[in-house]
Formats: structure tokens, sequence, C-alpha cells
């Protein structure tokens, strides 16, 4: 008789918060969304081909003869003090005056944002998030064994009237919620920018209930029909905890990130860095910190705001040419993301297979909810491709959803139970 054996022999022996451990939908797509016959509009990889990569180049190897010495050595886990300085300048074009006392580096902003989780969330605590919402985040909170809560978001951003209603209801429960997690700019998954006018609204609500503000900003400044908007830590700097990176203005393969933090929090994630990495790499550090020094960096946001720009066109140029009758999505100011919405009884998730062997990629909407929402949507991502790949993607798309939607009409669908009524109210009216 042959003993049964299981695929992971040490599934006893790990830490309870280890279940919260599973791959992204994202990562799961990358091995067939990377072959060259699919045009992927999955992933969110910054494009860095508009970099003068000569001049970069020549920068780090500058860097290295002048500099090497200090550049290859341990550095405080803070970060390095004159980059911090130079973090507040870029923080300034949205109207933050921090100190760079209040910075803390970190290794992208994802390194940040398991700190911050790693030092306010006790197991059942609640995290508040957009529904949809970043998966990268949500893969944090459950690694922490926080109880997500979405609030819904429309196409002017989260939605005050609903953050009050959870907030009380959750009161009324006794249920603890430790921080609102908001993509206020250009969001990922969603493309939808949180107004003006609901923004002082959010910071009243979330300061009433005693509940931090973590922003996650790393598309702020890549906006294509006007100047950055004001940061919401710009108004409300005591509770609100400002994340930000160079990967979408620079390049990513660098991971330098940022969290600006009230005082107390921030002398919390030094301690948090210190336990988990010693130091930040210093040789990046100095690459960044050279780079804002000597380069015109604000001139090189604007090409890549030109170049995002053009893909973004040229995606909904497509979709409004191509897409059957049913689908809406979002029309994004900037960032990387469109947010589609597929007609009732079509499942983003079930239809994934099929629009890869008709070499198409995307991430179903699943991904990026917490609860099971999402099977009527997708994110389809401009940043990378060619617009003429963009279009030929999207051609390929609305050939795969014409056929899932003849499916439907002639046999009906098995996913009638989990149409609309597992989605809330979001970007799908947009």
């Amino acid at each position: 008789m042959h003993q049964h054996t299981r695929t992971d022999p040490y599934t006893d022996r790990y830490a309870a918060r280890a279940a919260g451990m599973v791959p992204s939908e994202i990562r799961a797509l990358f091995a067939v969304a990377s072959r060259p016959e699919v045009v992927s509009l999955a992933g969110g990889m910054p494009n860095i081909t508009a970099l003068p990569l000569d001049v970069v180049g020549d920068m780090l190897g500058e860097l290295t003869r002048r500099r090497g010495t200090e550049a290859l050595q341990y550095a405080s886990a803070q970060g390095d003090p004159e980059l911090r300085a130079r973090i507040c300048e870029v923080m300034a074009l949205e109207g933050v005056h921090g100190s760079p006392d209040d910075v803390i580096v970190t290794v992208g902003s994802q390194q940040a944002l398991d700190m911050i989780t790693r030092i306010f969330i006790d197991p059942g605590d609640v995290v508040l998030a957009e529904a949809p919402s970043y998966v990268g985040a949500l893969g944090t909170f459950a690694m922490y064994q926080a109880d997500v809560v979405h609030v819904p978001l429309d196409e002017d951003g989260l939605i005050p009237a609903a953050l009050r209603e959870t907030l009380e209801r959750l009161r009324k429960e006794g249920r603890r919620v430790k921080f609102l997690y908001t993509v206020p700019n250009f969001q990922n998954p969603a493309g939808v920018t949180l107004s003006e006018t609901r923004r002082a609204e959010i910071l009243a609500i979330c300061a009433a209930h005693q509940v931090l503000v973590v922003e996650d900003n790393p598309y702020g400044l890549l906006g294509f029909d006007r100047e950055p908007m004001r940061a919401l830590r710009a108004d409300d700097p005591d509770n609100v905890i400002y994340l930000g990176s160079f990967s979408k203005t620079f390049a990513p393969g660098f991971r330098v990130g940022w969290a600006l933090a009230p005082h107390a929090i921030r002398a919390k994630l030094v301690l948090a860095a210190e336990s988990a990495i010693l130091c930040h790499s210093s040789f990046t550090q100095f690459a960044v910190r050279e780079y804002l020094a000597t380069q015109p960096w604000q001139q090189q946001i604007k090409s890549f705001r030109v170049m995002y720009a053009e893909r973004r066109d040229a995606m909904l140029e497509s979709l409004e040419a191509l897409m059957p009758d049913g689908c809406t999505w979002t029309r994004p100011g900037g960032g990387f993301f469109v947010w589609l919405t597929l007609p009732e009884g079509l499942d983003s998730k079930a239809m994934a297979p099929r629009a890869i062997a008709e070499r198409v990629a995307y991430v179903p909407g699943t991904g990026f909810y917490a609860d099971g929402q999402g099977r009527r949507h997708m994110r389809l991502s401009y940043c990378y491709p060619e617009p003429d790949r963009i279009r030929e993607g999207v051609r390929r798309l609305a050939g795969v959803i014409e056929r899932e939607l003849q499916m439907r009409d002639t046999f009906g669908t098995a996913r009638a139970r989990e149409r609309g009524g597992v989605d809330t109210p979001g970007p799908e009216t947009c």
C-alpha cells in the first residue's frame, strides 16, 4: 500500500498567519502572459524605454568611481539623509511639506505597506480598503490576518457616505478599525481619482472615527491632463501616512520607495525596518539621489506622461470601437489602468484561459477583492505595450467577449448566481 504524501509536508508546522500567503492572480498570469505571441494587457510594468539609459549608465559609473566606498557600504535603516531631503522636494509638488526626519526610505512602497501593517494590525483587526483595491496590499493584509472590509468607489473615487456608514456599522459591531488604505490618484486597479470635493470629507470622517489614513500614491505625478492634485497628507499630516515610490517615475529596478509618517509612527517604522532588512541598499539610494540632483527628472516625468497618455488613448479608442454592447469601462486621467465591466452573466475569471488561447491576457477582477467579488470585472493595463499592440490586444479581447456572449445567449450561464449580486456599486457606471 502506498502512503499518501502531501504536497507540502510542512503544513502543520507553519504559523497561522502563513495561511494568508497565497499567490496573487497577477503573478500566476506572468508565465503565460510573457510569451511573445500573447498581447499582455495584464501586468502593470512601467515602461522605461523613455529613460535615457546611456545617461543613467554614465551616472551610475561616475557614482561608483566617486562615492563607491560609501555607496557600497551599510547605511542607516531610515535611509540616506540627502535622499530624504530630495524626497520632500518631490512631495512638495503635491502640496506636502514634510520634514526629512519623518521620512523613511523603503524597498519600494510595498515594504512600507508591510511594515505599517505589521506595527498596527493584530489578527482580526479591520482594514478598510476600496472596492476594488490593489492586490499587493490585499496580500499584505491577509499575511497579517487583518479582516479587510471593502468600501465602494465610483468614478469620483471612494464614496464618503459609504465610508461613514461602514465605520458606523463596524463600531456598533464592536470591531476595531485600524486604518483606511486608499490609492487616491489613478487608482490601481480602477483608474479612478478621488475628487477634490471628496478629499476633505474623507479626511474628516476618518479623523472623527480615529482611523488612520494610509495614502498610497505611486501614480500621483503621472496625470495626463492636469497638474498633480493636492495630497491627502498635505491637509492632515497628523492622521495620514503617505507612501511614495520611484518605481513609476524613475525605474522599478532600484526598488526605492518611502513613507512619510507622523513622528512617533516613523520611529516604529525604523525599528521594523531594522528587524526586517537591517538597512536598505546604499547603492540604490545613492543612485536615486544622484538622479534627482543631476538629471532633469521633472522633464523626464513629462515624457512618461506623454508616452502613457498615448497608450491610454489607444486603449480607450479601441474599446469604444470594438467592445460589444453591455461592456463599460473607466476613463483614467493618468496612471496605468482601465477597469472593464462585462455584461451580466459573463465571468472574467472563467474566461481568462479562453482569452489566453486567443493570445491576449488581462487580470480577472476577483484578484482585487478580499471577499470573492469581481467576477464581472477585469483590469486592463496600457502602460507597457506599444499602441498598435494595445489595439490588437483589445481586438482579440473583444472577439473573446463576443463569443462568450453568444455562448451565454445560447446556453445560459452557470454563473448566474454570481453575476451582479457579488459586485458592490463601483466604477462600472462611469
